[in-house]
């Protein structure tokens, strides 16, 4: 079938296998040129289909040569009708790792559940043994807790007092002022409940009780602090309030883990283009402006550049992993340099629908956003018949 892009809203309805691929490719070439990573040789990805899990799937394998299980949820396709961008992803990158020798199976199912934790645990046993690495990277809006059996869902939404401001459609290019009415206490303790560090707490629980976690572990969650254009709505709103669950988080596992000489890291990664990201508003105006930035000063990065970087000078850099005060690694400096930060927030004032194409990257983030379903990515035919009906190689 020819697959064009059909959109609503902010959600893409469909997404092309050719251009996932190449997306792909694209990706592991770019790692394979930054040469080798002294890095983890047996990797477990939670929520490895897209974005940042994705692209540390690829850094494990095709830096480090490693083994990778990864954990997503995705809807694979049927006839006429596609599948979501994450399944075509995952069936490229385990297309690929065969190809180069590397193993690399993948679980598809609700990460959240007992059923697929202990499905996970299995395959480790039976394949791997035990493993050296979790990446912890879940976007979900929704979580039942496997053992309450209540559902959450988390909001956006500021604490305490109405957030006013700038964003824009970045279909459009319309510059609107919107409002967000703030939170109850019972939106933040749903939001704490799903993008909180629970259920990562839970998964080293699980693979630590089946003995599964190799001598001197490590396990890495992502998370977001921005700037201060967005902290009322994002930092300092209901989000934050799970963000700071899960940065607290990472100290108790790294107790837990004590008799392993293990770890438990969060790393404050850069804003970039995500599905999750494009529906919050402010943030598709923030990232335009940064893009024209960072890429007028040479330091902008995407998903792959950012996690190549994370495991190379970070986490597998051959000495301390360098932290912060609170013991977050920060991935986010280039982003949040002073200089940087001081010309975004003076575009910001200024920023109209009119002039928006001339002082910020309306194109790229456009682009972006298009790339993360397989479109408007160069050297595809997009003209050309394509089976929608790919298979994950490594699906279990």
């Amino acid at each position: 079938m020819i697959i064009e892009p059909r959109m609503r809203g902010f959600i893409c309805l469909t997404a092309h296998p050719t251009g996932c691929a190449q997306n792909v490719i694209n990706q592991i070439n770019y790692v394979k040129s930054k040469g080798a990573i002294n890095g983890p040789k047996r990797v477990l990805v939670i929520g490895a289909s897209t974005g940042f899990g994705l692209a540390s799937r690829i850094t494990s394998a095709f830096g480090s040569g490693a083994s990778t299980i990864g954990v997503y949820f995705e809807k694979p396709a049927s006839a006429g009708k596609t599948a979501s961008p994450g399944f075509y992803n995952s069936a490229a990158f385990e297309t690929e790792a065969h190809k180069a020798g590397l193993y690399a199976k993948s679980i598809n199912g609700d990460a959240f559940s007992n059923e697929i934790k202990e499905k996970t645990i299995d395959l480790i046993k039976a394949d791997l043994g035990q493993i050296d690495l979790i990446i912890y990277s879940l976007a979900s809006p929704v979580r039942t807790n496997p053992k309450t059996g209540v559902t959450h869902r988390s909001v956006l939404k500021p604490i305490g007092a109405t957030f006013s401001n700038k964003t824009v459609d970045f279909h459009t290019g319309n510059v609107t002022n919107i409002s967000i009415d703030p939170c109850n206490d019972e939106d933040i303790t749903n939001t704490v409940a799903v993008m909180g560090g629970e259920d990562w707490d839970m998964w080293i629980d699980a693979l630590k009780a089946a003995n599964v976690l190799a001598p001197k572990f490590t396990t890495v969650a992502y998370s977001y602090i921005g700037p201060k254009l967005t902290e009322a709505v994002y930092r300092k709103g209901t989000i934050g309030m799970a963000k700071n669950h899960l940065e607290k988080t990472a100290f108790e596992i790294t107790e837990k883990l004590k008799d392993l000489d293990g770890k438990a890291y969060v790393s404050v990664n850069k804003a970039l283009v995500t599905q999750a990201s494009s529906a919050i508003p402010v943030i598709p105006l923030y990232i335009s402006l940064l893009y024209k930035i960072m890429k007028a000063e040479g330091n902008h990065e995407g998903c792959i550049e950012q996690i190549q970087r994370l495991f190379s000078d970070r986490l597998y850099n051959g000495g301390a992993v360098p932290t912060d005060a609170e013991g977050r690694i920060r991935i986010d400096d280039w982003e949040l340099r002073d200089d940087i930060q001081a010309k975004v927030a003076e575009l910001w004032e200024v920023a109209t629908t009119e002039n928006l194409n001339e002082i910020g990257d309306l194109k790229g983030y456009s682009q972006d956003f298009y790339q993360l379903f397989g479109f408007k990515v160069e050297g595809v035919d997009y003209t050309a018949d394509t089976n929608e009906l790919v298979e994950v190689p490594g699906l279990v």
